[in-house]
């Protein structure tokens, strides 16, 4: 696909002032950190036991009300809030026609584009949004995973990223600038999968996710290390998911990078992900904030979500008190 001159101009420009990882992620440092929701099909099953089927998405999708949501990131004092497009049942909270093409599955990415929403309800209050998605297929969707040609394990599965790069391509360019990162989750086997010399690789994979919007931050996720790290120069935040952060350690990092890339540490605010009552105290939470924030790093907490998409008051106020000790100004 050619680039137009306009775009071209910006890819370039944005990959001069993002030669470093720092440049494209800059901003979590300066906004010290975000909220994350994970808004899935067989999740809102468990929780609210609704059943999972393609009306009932559509009709949850649609009742998502992102002027609420956004009304409680703001006073909360959030700088940026991260939604999941979908993960192991193959329902996706946004169009794909690529998606639904590969897979031969229509109507299971919801026919409201909830991201392009999200946006613009985030976007006049000054929140940034970021999106996650898996880096393998659905694993509960066993038509889907026979189409996208997917192995679980330690395989090059070059015919799967092939595919799977165009339909984050697909999003990437629906979405352009209003996606400042993305966070992919399971990049387990990366030696296998990514560290080739030719595509696809973690250099494609990024392309891809940069096609709509160059200056996009990206993280690639290994699973829980509680050493943070970066995977790739083609990443530029670490991933940083951590279930336990009492138990982080960051080490040899220089003005809030490590190896170059902006450091942010993803954990969860309740029971689990996405799930449960709070598990700490507010002093808590401020306490392993601060530990990431004094090494300039950035910090993203899970908080579960209501259907209609509002995050629960305990929640807010423990984020409340977060922003009041975060001295972010």
């Amino acid at each position: 696909m050619k680039m137009t001159n306009r775009l071209l101009a910006v890819a370039l420009t944005c990959g001069a002032l993002a030669g470093a990882g720092e440049s494209r992620a800059s901003w979590m440092r300066d906004g010290k950190w975000g909220v994350m929701t994970h808004y899935l099909a067989d999740w809102k099953a468990q929780t609210d036991h609704v059943p999972i089927n393609i009306d009932e998405w559509n009709r949850l999708i649609d009742g998502f009300n992102v002027e609420a949501l956004a009304d409680q990131l703001q006073q909360a004092g959030a700088s940026w809030y991260q939604i999941s497009l979908g993960q192991n049942s193959g329902y996706y909270l946004a169009p794909n026609a690529t998606y639904e093409r590969i897979t031969g599955e229509p109507g299971k990415c919801s026919r409201r584009d909830l991201v392009s929403d999200l946006y613009d309800a985030l976007h006049k209050r000054s929140i940034r949004l970021a999106v996650y998605l898996p880096s393998g297929a659905p694993n509960k969707d066993e038509k889907a995973v026979a189409a996208l040609h997917w192995r679980n394990g330690p395989f090059p599965n070059r015919e799967f990223q092939t595919q799977w790069e165009a339909v984050i391509r697909d999003w990437s360019q629906r979405w352009g600038t209003k996606v400042s990162a993305w966070w992919f989750d399971g990049c387990y086997f990366p030696n296998s999968m990514y560290r080739s010399n030719t595509a696809p690789n973690f250099e494609s994979f990024a392309a891809a996710a940069r096609s709509g919007n160059p200056g996009a931050a990206l993280a690639f996720n290994p699973g829980v290390v509680y050493r943070i790290l970066s995977m790739t120069p083609h990443e530029d935040f670490t991933a940083g998911e951590i279930d336990k952060p009492d138990l982080v350690s960051v080490r040899r990092s220089t003005d809030g990078l490590m190896d170059g890339v902006q450091i942010q540490m993803l954990s969860f605010l309740g029971e689990k992900w996405g799930m449960g009552q709070p598990r700490f105290t507010a002093d808590d939470v401020i306490r392993y904030s601060r530990k990431i924030w004094d090494t300039g790093g950035a910090v993203t907490w899970d908080v579960p979500v209501e259907l209609d998409g509002k995050l629960p008051a305990a929640f807010v106020a423990q984020l409340t008190a977060l922003s009041k000790s975060s001295g972010r100004k």
